[in-house]
């Protein structure tokens, strides 16, 4: 079976790539991989550039997992989100197509996001499809979307196209997206020269609320909560 993500280190920096051969469904296999692959990376003392593949970064959670399986899936997302949040090295995001749900709410994690220009869907469409957001998704939202664009997008379910995204926070900069990967790894080379104590430190103060709010979100999980997250 071919893996979910993939991981390779060079000069300091750890690319992990989604790869489903799909839509980058973050099932509990795709999520187990990725952690894992975090943990590589913080082993290795890396930065990290995530991206997905071809014209998707990720459709969020795979909505074929049955109902039993959703309050695993919702906890492993959350507790990846809170992983990425508090990652001690830099974490890049090279968004190259569509983010959406938990996909976006992966993308929110994130230090220093870039996107694909394109016919491109960016944003949390939980209420669309008949989802509650959870609160681990609003705590995130709250902290990274600006507060008009934040209520919106999570009381309507809208998707961005990703110029809009980047005015709403989910973005911090659109790149053609022939130049995306350059562009993702002149961002992340950039980072090699942060002090990477200074940043870990200074990212835990910054987010202090935010990861409280996502911790509190995770422990909201369980079979016993289902569709109350």
């Amino acid at each position: 079976m071919s893996p979910l993500a993939t991981y390779s280190l060079a000069d300091g920096i750890a690319a992990i790539a989604l790869d489903d051969g799909k839509a980058n469904a973050l099932s509990v296999a795709m999520l187990a991989e990725l952690s894992a692959a975090f943990d590589r990376a913080e082993a290795d003392g890396a930065i990290v550039l995530l991206t997905g593949r071809e014209r998707t970064f990720s459709g969020g959670f795979d909505l074929r997992t049955e109902p039993a399986g959703w309050p695993q899936m919702v906890a492993a997302g959350a507790r990846l989100a809170e992983r990425v949040l508090s990652f001690p090295h830099p974490v890049v995001a090279a968004c190259n197509g569509n983010a959406i749900a938990m996909g976006g709410f992966l993308l929110l994690a994130c230090d220093v996001r870039l996107g694909a220009a394109g016919a491109f869907k960016l944003g949390l469409n939980e209420v669309a499809i008949g989802l509650t957001v959870p609160w681990f998704g609003i705590a995130l939202a709250r902290h990274r979307l600006t507060a008009p664009y934040a209520d919106r997008c999570l009381g309507t379910g809208v998707l961005l196209d990703p110029e809009e995204a980047q005015a709403a926070g989910f973005l911090d900069r659109v790149v053609p997206a022939e130049r995306l990967q350059d562009e993702a790894r002149a961002a992340t080379r950039a980072l090699l020269a942060v002090d990477r104590r200074a940043h870990a430190a200074t990212k835990l103060r910054v987010r202090e609320q935010a990861l409280a709010g996502v911790r509190e979100g995770i422990a909201r999980i369980s079979p016993q909560t289902a569709g109350d997250w």
